[in-house]
């Protein structure tokens, strides 16, 4: 199963407005993706529920996951939009 290791850049981590937008490019997927840190164990990273329960804080890395057709481009858009401060980049929306 395709994996990615990223570091969270956005300073919030993945809280409010960080975790709406990534659990949203997470839905668009064509493939179920998980999102893992070291200390919690892999849930749907299209559910902002779930993605604020991993208690994800800025510089902290955390595990992808996807398997199936398109899987490898998935995680390559996920892990960028993890790698971006999306704290400041949609301030504006």
């Amino acid at each position: 199963m395709p994996a990615r290791t990223v570091r969270v850049a956005s300073l919030s981590g993945l809280h409010a407005r960080p975790a709406a937008i990534f659990s949203q490019a997470a839905s668009e997927q064509p493939v179920a993706v998980t999102i893992e840190t070291t200390e919690s164990g892999p849930v749907k990273a299209s559910s902002i529920l779930l993605l604020l329960t991993l208690d994800v804080g800025h510089g902290d890395e955390v595990t992808l996951r996807a398997e199936g057709d398109g899987a490898e481009d998935s995680l390559a858009l996920l892990a960028a939009l993890l790698e971006r401060n999306l704290d400041e980049e949609f301030q504006d929306s």
